[in-house]
C-alpha cells in the first residue's frame, strides 16, 4: 500500500457511526460473526457507547484515518492474563486487498508493546472462513487445530479454528 492509502489504528468513537454502519449492516461481514447484521443507528450508538468505548482495546481500521472496520483483543485476568482473543471485521469492499493482515501485525504489535504480561495473542475462526485463515497465516499466527463443536452462531454448532501468534514469534 503507498503513502496515500495509509492503513492505522485508532480508537472508534460515536462520530464514526455513519462508517462503522457499512460493515455492520451487511450480511456478507456478519456471515461469520456471532451478531446480526445492524438494523438502526440507535443498536450501533449504544453498541459504540455501551461496549466499544469501555473494551480494553478495541480500535477502527482506518484507511487515510476514515474507519473502514475494527479490530480488538480481550483483557483477561489472573492465569488468562498472559493471552487476549483478536477478533476484527472489514467492510466487504475492501476484502483481498491486504488490509486486515497489515491491521492484524500492526495490533498485535502495539498489544505486545502496551501489555507486558501479554505473551500470546488468539484468534478463533470458523472452519469454512478461509479468507480469515489466510489473513493470520500471513499475518504470522500459526494454525494451533480444530475446537470442534466449539461455538453457538445463530443457532448452529460449529468447529473453530484456533490460531496463535506468541511475542517471540512477532515479526514485521
Amino acid at each position: 500500500m503507498d503513502q496515500e492509502n495509509e492503513i492505522t489504528l485508532r480508537k472508534l468513537t460515536v462520530d464514526d457511526v455513519d462508517d462503522f454502519m457499512v460493515w455492520a449492516t451487511d450480511p456478507k461481514v456478519a456471515h461469520f460473526c456471532s451478531w446480526e447484521p445492524y438494523a438502526s443507528v440507535e443498536d450501533a450508538i449504544a453498541y459504540i457507547q455501551n461496549v466499544v468505548v469501555p473494551h480494553p482495546w478495541f480500535r477502527a481500521i482506518c484507511l487515510n484515518n476514515r474507519p473502514i472496520g475494527a479490530i480488538s483483543v480481550t483483557s483477561n485476568s489472573g492465569a488468562d492474563k498472559c493471552r487476549g482473543e483478536m477478533g476484527y471485521v472489514l467492510a466487504s469492499a475492501y476484502w483481498g486487498k491486504g488490509i486486515v493482515t497489515k491491521a492484524v501485525k500492526i495490533a498485535a504489535k502495539m498489544v505486545f508493546e502496551e501489555r507486558e504480561e501479554m505473551e500470546r495473542v488468539e484468534a478463533l475462526v470458523d472452519v469454512e472462513n478461509g479468507g480469515s485463515h489466510r489473513v493470520l497465516e500471513k499475518a504470522g499466527f500459526v494454525r494451533e487445530g480444530v475446537l470442534r463443536k466449539y461455538f453457538v452462531q445463530r443457532g448452529r454448532i460449529r468447529d473453530m479454528v484456533m490460531f496463535s501468534l506468541l511475542r517471540t514469534e512477532l515479526r514485521d
